[in-house]
């Protein structure tokens, strides 16, 4: 079907202090729904390191939808917002404002995410928080919309470069 790359910020996780609950629940999720997990890496909270590792991905052809967890909050260190903002050619609001929105139905917190979400090299590319409570709650808004909208950026990348 399509291959995914989950890519976790933890400047904790990466240095192997603390498991990486968020990022093993979405591998486990899309791969009982026919994904490919192909790339999967956990990187400390530093925006370079970030955005180098989304490029490196979403240009390399493999990677059809990166999830990244962790790094969206408000804490001098959250990054991913900002990594991914300077390299998605792309936005698609839609699925942010639908997490946050899902979420708030749970927590009031929601609304302090600030993950954002976009294309790269017909590459979507989504930003979860970190807990995996959160996690789950903004899956569970977008999940089955995912499928839909990469089968449509599969159509563009034909359409644009016939074989």
């Amino acid at each position: 079907m399509f291959n995914l790359g989950i890519l976790t910020s933890s400047d904790a996780g990466s240095s192997g202090k603390r498991e990486d609950t968020s990022g093993l629940f979405i591998k486990e999720l899309f791969s009982g729904r026919g994904f490919s997990v192909v790339c999967y890496e956990i990187v400390p909270d530093d925006i370079a390191t970030i955005e180098n590792k989304i490029i490196s991905w979403a240009d390399g052809g493999e990677v059809n939808l990166i999830i990244t967890n962790g790094g969206t909050g408000l804490g001098p260190r959250d990054v991913v917002p900002e990594a991914t903002k300077n390299v998605i050619e792309r936005m698609v609001p839609g699925i942010s404002e639908a997490m946050r929105q899902h979420g708030s139905n749970y927590t009031k917190l929601a609304m302090i995410s600030r993950g954002v979400s976009g294309i790269r090299n017909n590459c979507l590319i989504i930003n979860l928080p970190g807990s995996l409570k959160a996690v789950k709650q903004c899956l569970e808004a977008v999940e089955d919309v995912i499928p839909h909208a990469l089968e449509v950026l599969t159509k563009i990348r034909v359409e644009k470069h016939p074989s």
